[in-house]
């Protein structure tokens, strides 16, 4: 009796070996079949940047993400974790950018007109220029303010890192944020709409950077150096 538990204990652990063996030989072949594939796709990538042509594309940009047209002449994407973390900060801009680009002139148009309807002082001065960190005004601003807008987007950031370590598909700026259902199920259309958000907040970048310097050099506010941009949509208000 002995000799055949002996033997099935054996066998028991032979077959448990074997699963073992097999399971590896498994993941060592998937493992392989991964680098094979990854291999093949970076054969298909252009040589050069597609924004830089006399410059190699950078070795991280894949383009494995939405817009990486091959540009980082200075190679601050020395490793995967840094590429993810530059789009996360870049993401995060653009959406800051957008919101800024748009809040702007709608400041200078009807910034007067909001604080009579609710009894307060105006925070644009007579020359149409908004408060900022360049032409001076912010003491204007409520601390309140600050103080919300500093909690806001703290507690927006810390949901974002909380996101980026739990998802398994985590792509740098997904918020989960999607309150009017806007965002395509399907994969091409995701990557349309990934590639449109970061088209238009690089375009708001440019466009901040550029009212900033406007209003500098000019002294007087973005829509009352370009009317033609905004007037007519304040003539219906």
């Amino acid at each position: 009796m002995d000799n055949v538990i002996r033997h099935s204990a054996h066998l028991s652990a032979d077959y448990r070996m074997a699963n073992t063996m097999a399971d590896t030989e498994d993941m060592e072949y998937s493992l392989v079949q991964d680098q094979a594939s990854t291999d093949e796709k970076e054969k298909k990538l252009p040589k050069y940047s597609q924004s830089i042509p006399f410059l190699l594309r950078p070795k991280e940009l894949k383009q494995e993400l939405a817009g990486d047209v091959g540009f980082d002449p200075l190679n601050f994407a020395k490793n995967r974790e840094s590429l993810y973390e530059y789009r996360e900060a870049e993401v995060k801009h653009a959406r800051l950018a957008m919101l800024a680009a748009a809040g702007w002139p709608i400041s200078e148009l009807f910034d007067k007109k909001i604080a009579l309807l609710l009894n307060m002082d105006p925070v644009v001065d007579d020359s149409l220029v908004a408060p900022t960190l360049l032409n001076n005004g912010l003491d204007k601003i409520s601390p309140i303010w600050w103080g919300f807008c500093l909690g806001l987007t703290a507690a927006i950031d810390l949901y974002g890192v909380s996101r980026s370590r739990t998802e398994e598909e985590y792509i740098p700026g997904d918020l989960g944020f999607d309150p009017l259902g806007l965002y395509p199920f399907d994969e091409e259309g995701r990557n349309e709409m990934q590639l449109a958000e970061i088209k238009h907040g690089r375009l708001a970048m440019i466009a901040v950077l550029a009212f900033s310097l406007q209003e500098i050099v000019s002294s007087e506010g973005v829509v009352k150096e370009t009317p033609f941009f905004f007037e007519p949509l304040s003539h219906f208000f």
